[in-house]
Parts: C-alpha cells; structure tokens; sequence
C-alpha cells in the first residue's frame, strides 16, 4: 500500500532589513498603531465593538487614512480582539473595582511601536 502524506514545515526566521526597509517597517506599525487608536475612539463612542460592525464604521476611513486593505482590516480585528479581551477580563472578574472603572472609561490605547 502506498501513502501520501504532506509534510508540514515551520521555520522560524528573523527579518534583517536594511536600514530603509527598517524605516519603512517602522513607519508602517506607527500608522498601523495610530489608526488602531482612531478605530478605537470610534468603537468606544459608538459601543459598535465587532469586526463587522467596526468594517462597516472604520474602513472607508482607513483607506483615506492611506493604509491597503491587508493592513486595515489587521487594525479593525487588532482593535475587536482588544475589547473582546477586555470584556473577558471583566467578565472573568480579573478587573474590579477602580480597575474595572478605569478601563471601561476610556477608549483602548496602542503604543506606537507595539507590535
């Protein structure tokens, strides 16, 4: 009998960009993050926290921001995935108190060089 399996293989590799690809990787996450902010102040203020709902609120916006289509809706499931994780945190009882208070009273922030 003969078999045919497929072989999967991961390999970890580092990426070593020159000096004008590291600017422009690092000018690329910064408007990743900046716009991740502005979809965040947006979800925040309107409480329409899902992926579908934020695509049909932000894209437009992103795209005039100049971000591509890969990178924008990178931004709007970056964005769901952190509110979803903060109300798993609330419900699970992780924030109470001031915590909690603090953390639903503001939009989620992303720092500019956060990955």
């Amino acid at each position: 009998m003969f078999y045919s399996e497929a072989v999967k293989v991961v390999v970890r590799v580092k990426l070593l960009p020159t000096p004008a690809q590291a600017m422009a990787l690092s000018a690329t996450l910064a408007a990743c993050n900046e716009a991740a902010g502005w979809v965040s102040e947006i979800a925040f203020r309107t409480g329409r926290m899902s992926r579908s709902a934020l695509q049909k609120e932000c894209y437009p916006g992103l795209k005039d921001r100049g971000l591509s289509a890969q990178p924008a809706l990178h931004v709007i499931r970056k964005t769901a995935d952190a509110y979803t994780v903060l109300e798993a945190n609330v419900g699970a009882g992780n924030l109470t108190g001031k915590s909690r208070a603090r953390a639903k009273s503001k939009p989620i922030t992303f720092r500019p060089d956060a990955a």
